[in-house]
């Protein structure tokens, strides 16, 4: 007690204070201040991300739901309508193509064919730049559909006035295949939003569209040149596409407000040199390559085996009616299975349909027998499609899916293109005439083991598994 009462306390002045203390003083305040401002900014950024996560919850929860109810479904009925449209009249061209070159002015020419060509190859061809151009410019991917109907409406209409075969391809061909392209991108691009899980099952339906068009079809345009001609038929055809499409483009829309995505994504092509994508579009472009063939010659074929016109109308539609349950079985099919394990068993039973009862098949019974399996195999090929873009772009994740749809349809296009000419060389050929049985022994011999190793072929994709493994 007494110690501490003698100890003086001396006031600090500014010779006595040490800067030690002093300067450890106002460090130890600058890092308060420092963790105090930091731990704000962090409470801040934490608030702030969980409001736009909770924002994001709640604009997904009042976004209609993937993979079904009523505005998926509404949407996915649009998308199988609008594919028969459009697809169902390309694939009927063999109906104007008889009937172009039994009447006038057309008769003449030899080029009426490439009307054809060019509206499906133009329409499989044009798919990526259509995609392209809609990413490029998002807001457009709500105007392209009605542009597009309206194009193939105007190609269809002025065709009606063509005089000779250039006019036709012009309008009928080029024209309508921009326009198609332009009509069917949005279906791709929104399928993406509306399906998930489902999406191998919704686009195995729409494309089922197209089988169903095609037993339809044929009927409606072959009643409407035999009664009312060219003319009328092209235009009548044109208001009907105009007043059947027109209603369905309210329900082609996408899931998600285009305001969210209206910033252009950049466009990631080095898929293109990825070992996977090359061996399934090679693949996909050697099966193109044969597929349309005996939809082309299989009425002619008929013929020579003695079948009546309706007889042999009706190889084509049992074809197309069996590709609509193809399409369909195997949509669901690539929901649960592996890519390559689709493409093998589309490429198993459209090569033994071919080789073992078209090649083999010298009456009307197996002939029908044929057309069954191979619209039920190869028919449902494209349907693959989605399990081969779902395999590209988990090696590839910056890739847009929509562009992988793209360039595998130009890799069809392409395949129909070639199979053109070399169907015609092929035809020519009648070295087994007389040598080989059955219908190998026929003028058709060369053209349906073509056929049949191109479907082999088509089976190329089953590498892919291989390719990714090494």
């Amino acid at each position: 007690m007494g110690a501490r009462s003698r100890r003086k306390r001396v006031p600090p002045s500014p010779t006595n204070v040490k800067t030690g203390p002093s300067i450890d003083c106002t460090f130890d305040s600058s890092d308060q201040l420092i963790r105090s401002t930091r731990l704000t900014r962090l409470t801040m950024e934490t608030f702030e991300t969980s409001s736009q996560e909770a924002l994001s919850e709640h604009h997904e929860a009042n976004l209609p739901p993937v993979d079904g109810g009523k505005r998926a479904w509404l949407f996915l009925a649009a998308c199988f309508v609008i594919e028969a449209l459009i697809w169902g009249f390309t694939f009927s061209f063999g109906i104007f193509q008889d009937y172009y070159s039994t009447h006038e002015p057309f008769k003449s020419s030899g080029d009426i064919a490439i009307v054809g060509t060019c509206a499906m190859g133009i329409s499989y061809m044009l798919l990526p730049v259509a995609f392209i151009l809609l990413q490029v410019m998002p807001r457009l991917k709500l105007w392209a559909a009605p542009i597009g109907f309206i194009i193939m409406c105007l190609a269809l209409s002025l065709s009606s006035f063509a005089t000779n075969t250039t006019h036709l391809i012009a309008s009928q061909g080029v024209a309508y295949g921009i326009g198609a392209s332009l009509a069917y991108a949005p279906t791709i691009i929104f399928m993406d939003e509306w399906f998930v899980r489902r999406k191998g099952l919704a686009f195995g339906i729409m494309w089922a569209g197209t089988g169903l068009s095609g037993v339809i079809l044929p009927i409606v345009l072959q009643w409407m040149l035999d009664t009312f001609g060219h003319k009328t038929a092209l235009r009548a055809w044109s208001i009907i596409l105009l007043l059947l499409g027109g209603p369905l483009l309210a329900f082609l829309r996408p899931r998600l407000p285009i305001s969210r995505a209206s910033q252009p994504r950049p466009l990631d092509f080095r898929f293109l040199w990825d070992t996977t994508f090359l061996i399934y579009e090679s693949g996909n472009i050697m099966e193109a390559m044969g597929y349309f063939l005996p939809t082309i010659y299989l009425p002619t074929y008929a013929k020579s085996l003695g079948a009546s016109g309706i007889e042999s109308t009706l190889t084509v539609m049992v074809f197309n009616l069996a590709s609509v349950f193809g399409c369909v079985i195997m949509g669901s099919l690539v929901d649960r299975y592996h890519a390559t394990t689709c493409i093998l068993a589309s490429t198993v039973g459209s090569t033994v349909a071919v080789f073992l009862i078209w090649g083999l098949a010298d009456s009307l019974a197996p002939l029908y027998i044929f057309c069954i399996f191979y619209g039920l195999f190869a028919g449902s090929f494209t349907s693959t499609w989605p399990a081969v873009v779902n395999e590209v772009t988990k090696r590839s994740i910056y890739t847009d899916p929509s562009l992988i749809f793209g360039l595998l349809s130009t890799g069809r296009g392409i395949g129909n293109i070639v199979s053109g000419p070399l169907s015609g060389a092929l035809l020519d050929q009648h070295a087994w005439d007389g040598i080989a049985g059955k219908a190998y022994g026929t003028g058709y011999g060369p053209l349906i083991v073509f056929t049949g190793v191109s479907a082999f072929l088509g089976g190329l994709g089953v590498m892919a598994r291989c390719a990714v493994r090494s």
